[in-house]
């Protein structure tokens, strides 16, 4: 039987459970679970063996939370960690949050969703003064109620040389993504393919996935080469590259959401990545991380125990102090529990019945919104409302008559998207879902300005992964919600995976521990 020494110098194995867990915790050591009778106990570091010692019934290798995912995701972004911070739209993915991640060494997405192209403009000029040469990335949401914002926030991206984009929420691929991606194309001096626009697709279904993982299409080029917008160099080398340098398999999150099974979807990427990296040769692998339902320790390191490459986390972020939201939306947050959320529509999708999955606990906007929705469906237009439904809408939920109402949108819009106040002019049912989309939206507003007469109305996007975080975090210096700084989130969170992954290494060997060992912990809350 293996042996090790009886530890003749500063440190010697430990029998304890708070012993070993410390024993465990030192991942940057190598462990030794050792036996001396019945009693199981553990040590970090070396030694010879020596008949005199003590039993050894495993030793595991250090197992720093550097080493989880793929060490090709952390040189290509530049971070220290396969961990990356998705776009919370509305700017609470906000310049701070993304200033301290940069600043730790680690990747996060500037929330652009919703916001205005000079609104980005001056986020991207914070960045330039803050963070120059740190890496960070911008969202490219798909907008198809408002193609000409995913326009001008492209034009934005190339104008300014932003590198690195997550696009979101696509259902299928547009112009504007391809544009992005193919307009940074360019020969190196051994004539392989560089792409220097990197996107990031978040994606939640094997069909989108494949649209990004293979090159542009063939006709989406062609238009582009011949409107002017970019190259047939461009064109002719965006055939040896995939759309996408990453693909976030997206399940069970916060905002849109199919609400997948992690484990089934993933699973279905990483064969479909594989077979699709077979077929067409590509000279560097897409990467394929796991977002949705990551709140714990235990969440990070199953998504890494199924081949994920990089997790991206979200909910969990919207209640940290550096999140663009207010601080009454944080305290619904941080409230919340593992069944504290419901599916309601979507305001950008509204028209087609996309859903986004919101917190329920605290607010009436679930309920309210999917009422919005019912009426759409059944009735023609505003007019065709009975009378006291209207006068029920306009008490509950407007806060005001309902043609005033339509004077805000038709003042929103005509500097966004003038086209829209023709289509309502004509079509009663198009009036109606702006007018009930002026609703849809303004909730997620009041709750990011923390609108005192709006807190029943609040729309704050989150899923389960915001109560596992919560329960996890109890009793512990980040269960108050001024002290949850989003990178401290990210390193207890991989540190915790890491520690989760080291006690999975050795019940491999057939090594028993305590149970009460499972579980990592941030510093409990001084006493």
């Amino acid at each position: 039987m293996s042996r090790i020494p009886n530890w003749q110098g500063e440190r010697v194995p430990r029998f304890d459970v708070d012993g070993v867990r410390g024993e465990l915790r030192r991942l940057q050591d190598t462990c030794h679970i050792v036996a001396d009778g019945d009693a199981v106990g553990a040590v970090s570091g070396g030694g010879e063996a020596d008949e005199g010692g003590f039993e050894l019934l495993a030793s595991v290798p250090p197992f720093p939370s550097a080493v989880l995912g793929s060490a090709a995701f952390r040189e290509a972004h530049g971070v220290r960690l396969a961990y990356m911070t998705g776009a919370m739209a509305n700017g609470i993915a906000s310049e701070e949050l993304v200033i301290a991640m940069a600043e730790a060494g680690l990747l996060a997405s500037f929330g652009a969703a919703g916001l205005a192209p000079d609104r980005i403009a001056s986020a991207l000029n914070v960045f330039e003064s803050k963070i120059p040469g740190l890496p960070f990335a911008c969202n490219l949401i798909h907008s198809p109620a408002e193609a000409g914002l995913e326009r001008a926030t492209v034009d934005l991206y190339l104008d300014r040389e932003v590198r690195l984009v997550e696009a979101s929420a696509f259902l299928g691929l547009t112009a504007e993504v391809v544009r992005y991606r193919v307009a940074g194309l360019e020969r190196d001096r051994d004539g392989r393919v560089v792409a220097r626009n990197r996107v990031i697709a978040k994606v939640s279904r094997p069909e989108v996935a494949a649209l990004f993982l293979r090159p542009a299409p063939r006709e989406i080029l062609d238009t582009l080469v011949a409107e002017g917008r970019i190259s047939s160099l461009q064109a002719e080398l965006a055939a040896r590259v995939p759309l996408a340098d990453d693909i976030t398999v997206e399940a069970d999150s916060g905002g849109h959401t199919d609400r997948r099974p992690a484990a089934v979807v993933t699973a279905a990427v990483l064969r479909l990545r594989d077979r699709i990296t077979r077929e067409l040769g590509y000279a560097s692998v897409p990467r394929v991380g796991a977002a949705g339902g990551l709140g714990s320790p235990e969440g990070l390191a199953a998504a890494f125990a199924m081949g994920a490459d990089y997790v991206v986390t979200g909910s969990v972020n919207q209640s940290c102090v550096e999140a663009g939201t207010s601080p009454e939306a944080k305290e619904l947050l941080a409230r919340a529990g593992v069944a504290d959320y419901a599916m309601a529509p979507a305001a950008d999708m509204f028209e087609i019945g996309a859903e986004v999955q919101v917190l329920r606990r605290g607010t009436m906007y679930p309920m309210r919104a999917s009422r919005l929705r019912e009426l759409y469906r059944t009735y023609d237009g505003l007019d065709a409302l009975p009378d006291a439904e209207l006068r029920r809408l306009e008490k509950d939920m407007f806060h005001m008559p309902v043609d005033e109402v339509w004077r805000e949108c038709a003042d929103y819009l005509r500097t966004r998207e003038p086209a829209q106040i023709d289509r309502a002019a004509k079509d009663p049912k198009v009036k109606m879902a702006l007018v009930f989309r002026w609703y849809l939206g303004l909730s997620a507003r009041w709750a990011v300005h923390g609108d005192a007469d709006r807190v029943r109305d609040y729309q704050v996007w989150c899923g389960p992964a915001m109560g596992a975080f919560n329960d996890w975090a109890k009793d512990s210096r980040l269960f108050p919600v001024e002290n949850r700084t989003v990178a401290d989130v990210a390193e207890q969170l991989m540190r915790g995976a890491a520690y989760v992954s080291r006690l999975r290494q050795i019940g491999a060997t057939g090594a028993v521990l305590a149970s009460s060992l499972n579980d990592y912990r941030p510093a409990p809350l001084p006493s």
